[in-house]
């Protein structure tokens, strides 16, 4: 089984022999909730992608001392998740799921026909949530890059930010029932840009939404025959994305951490 992560900027400049100190909420859920002890065996990681393996070698409720005894660093491919506003968490299900699954980043949506609005400090609070059920993710499935959840973005913004991020290379996939192209038949080169994967509200994006984001260099995919809901379609999109571009191997970071596969 491999070790329990834990989040701390001192892992960004961790060395062999030395020592991390991981304080406050962190070494309080790792040595009061987990108890964990002295001796046990953890990983600490910056969340930008820096992992330092090594021992606890003092353990209280507020500081936890663990001694390095190497460093390696994850290189994740980089998935921009937009995720429409979803009624009933569902917006909130598909961003812990997409984080474990592999997404670097967050991109909260407004669309046309989102039931659920982020509005003056709900905005703040709702994003933080959001901000949390990631770093949480990012935990469970032990990965070293902690995906920054950016602030709400409205059709307009979206459509320019997707003609900004095509321009420099990325690639923008909008999942929508009505497209004739399947993600799985999508080929795949070695190009270091970014993919994009936009996921509607439980109402769907619009027509006019489709079709300013199509106008803007982005692809229109369907995932499969059935219709998924907002909770489900970005974690799916991830899965079968990971599985096209061969990223989910067994070989990798898993035989070397250094190697900075998957994990």
């Amino acid at each position: 089984m491999s070790a329990p992560v834990f989040l701390s900027d001192g892992a960004a400049d961790a060395r062999p022999g030395g020592v991390i100190a991981v304080t406050g909420d962190e070494a309080r859920h790792a040595v009061t909730v987990q108890r964990r002890a002295v001796g046990e065996a953890i990983e600490v990681v910056d969340g930008a992608g820096q992992r330092a393996t090594g021992e606890i070698v003092e353990a209280g409720p507020d500081r936890m001392l663990v001694r390095v005894e190497r460093v390696s660093r994850d290189d994740d491919p980089a998935v921009v998740l937009v995720q429409a506003l979803a009624k009933g968490g569902r917006d909130e299900q598909a961003v812990e799921s997409s984080v474990e699954l592999g997404a670097t980043r967050i991109v909260p949506w407004a669309a046309s026909r989102s039931i659920v609005q982020w509005r003056g400090p709900k905005a703040d609070k709702a994003r933080a949530k959001w901000q949390s059920l990631a770093a949480a993710a990012t935990k469970q499935s032990r990965r070293a890059l902690l995906p920054a959840v950016d602030p709400l973005v409205t059709t307009a913004e979206l459509v320019r930010r997707v003609r900004e991020a095509v321009a420099d290379g990325d690639r923008v996939l909008v999942l929508h029932e009505s497209a004739t192209r399947g993600l799985a038949t999508l080929t795949w080169d070695e190009s270091p840009g970014a993919v994009w994967l936009v996921v509607g509200p439980e109402g769907g994006i619009s027509d006019d939404e489709l079709a300013a984001l199509a106008d803007s260099g982005a692809e229109v995919v369907v995932l499969g025959p059935h219709v998924l809901r907002a909770s489900t379609a970005g974690p799916a999109a991830m899965a079968a994305l990971a599985v096209a571009r061969g990223h989910w191997s067994t070989t990798g970071a898993a035989d070397d951490p250094a190697d900075g596969g998957i994990r």
